[in-house]
């Protein structure tokens, strides 16, 4: 029952992705470009999320105390912003700046047909892997967070 509940979000969530734009890396590229052909419909689809799951957190987090499907809820601690936060998501923006995808939409875009999406999982899970071996390496660390 798990992994079809995860089968059926994830397929709500790749329509969503689908249907708002940001499965095609020209729309994506050009909310990027404010000084050129700027498209803000992307802020929008954002801002909408943003309205929908706020509200959604606060209502099931005083709800339940447990999600269905895991022993607790794992919300990130308030006000820890370092530099591997900053870092990844300075990583994150430009990635996506520059291939026009995000994790989220490139798994859509292979749907649709979008080639540019197959080398953008390639280099994102080598990312992934190369990160694992300096973890490994301990190169960098982990902080842990409270339970």
């Amino acid at each position: 029952m798990k992994y079809l509940a995860a089968l059926l979000i994830g397929a709500v969530f790749g329509l969503g992705i689908v249907l708002s734009g940001m499965a095609d890396p020209s729309k994506v590229m050009n909310f990027f470009d404010i000084a050129g052909t700027w498209d803000p419909s992307l802020a929008f689809v954002m801002a909408g999320a943003l309205l929908v799951t706020a509200p959604g957190y606060a209502v099931l987090q005083r709800r339940r105390k447990k999600p269905v499907f895991d022993a607790r809820f794992h919300i990130p601690a308030r006000g820890r912003i370092d530099g591997r936060l900053i870092g990844g998501s300075v990583l994150f923006g430009i990635g996506w700046g520059i291939a026009g995808f995000c994790p989220g939409g490139s798994i859509p875009a292979l749907g649709l047909g979008h080639r540019e999406a197959y080398i953008f999982l390639a280099a994102m899970v080598a990312g992934m892997l190369i990160a694992r071996r300096l973890l490994d390496m301990k190169v960098f660390t982990l902080a842990e967070r409270p339970a």
